[in-house]
């Protein structure tokens, strides 16, 4: 039997509509995505996400977001299994990446594709472990309460600061979407971290967990935790922050799967040693 050629691959943008595909696929390869990221995601550039197909039926997947007019985030990067190795997945790509036009463009990958991005002029910036376990019995520490409208502003005036572009599109669609569960925490007069946990496929997923401090940090953690406590919980956190990777290993968290941090070009200063848990590895 002939196996479809790519140049019998139809690329076009995908809408939300199609998302439980796209999220179906990243479940079965055990990424385990949040129930309701697809609101967020496409909130933030709806036409940043592609579908391969063949004779109609979805073969392939890659997203592009564009955050502002320098930085594209690369994701979701998705082959049918019974289809790969024909070119499908990079023809996708290819189509794919030029929404983001000249920007700076990046990605979270996993090891088996990271030589095949750096092929793509993608250079590792830090590796990221994800920690998985059971959450810890905590309570919501002092000076740290749940989050709401009121405190949209701040939370995006923190977030800048500790990411390579602004996204308050995506943020106002994160931090209200049913089931995701919001934690600030304030030093009295300004905010000094916030943290996002919301459920996914296999796990609660944490993130962002941001945090000026560890102790912030700790703080922040401890309440996500009482929303979670005896249930499975996942947090993505970057390898050379070290208190972070202290912090998921005293609550008992272990390393389930490895990604890296890599971009096409350079990116806008921003507080890594206050990023503890990355807010997802699809979009950044």
């Amino acid at each position: 039997m002939t196996s479809p050629a790519p140049q019998d691959l139809v690329v076009t943008q995908a809408t939300l509509d199609d998302w439980p595909v796209i999220s179906g696929w990243a479940a079965d390869e055990g990424w385990n995505p949040g129930l309701s990221d697809g609101l967020a995601f496409f909130a933030q550039d709806p036409d940043g996400f592609f579908l391969g197909r063949i004779d109609g039926e979805p073969v392939s997947a890659v997203s592009v977001v564009n955050y502002g007019p320098d930085y594209a985030f690369l994701g979701c990067y998705l082959v049918r299994p019974d289809l790969r190795g024909q070119g499908h997945g990079l023809a996708t790509w290819k189509a794919a990446l030029a929404h983001a036009g000249e920007r700076t463009v990046g990605l979270d990958g996993v090891v088996a594709q990271q030589d095949n991005y750096r092929q793509s002029g993608f250079e590792l910036a830090y590796r990221t472990a994800r920690f998985t376990g059971i959450a810890p019995e905590a309570e919501v520490p002092a000076g740290v309460r749940a989050g709401g409208p009121a405190d949209l502003a701040a939370i995006a005036a923190y977030d800048s600061a500790c990411s390579p572009a602004d996204r308050p599109r995506f943020l106002t669609e994160w931090l209200g979407t049913p089931g995701h569960r919001v934690f600030v925490r304030h030093d009295g007069e300004r905010l000094t971290g916030y943290g996002v946990i919301r459920p996914g496929r296999d796990s609660l997923r944490v993130g962002p967990l941001f945090a000026d401090t560890p102790d912030d940090a700790q703080a922040l953690f401890a309440a996500l935790s009482a929303e979670a406590a005896g249930r499975e919980i996942a947090i993505d956190v970057p390898e050379p922050n070290k208190a972070a990777n202290a912090l998921a290993e005293r609550a008992g968290l272990t390393p389930s799967f490895e990604t890296a941090r890599m971009y096409t070009g350079p990116v806008r200063a921003y507080a890594e040693e206050r990023v503890f848990g990355v807010t997802t590895l699809e979009l950044g």
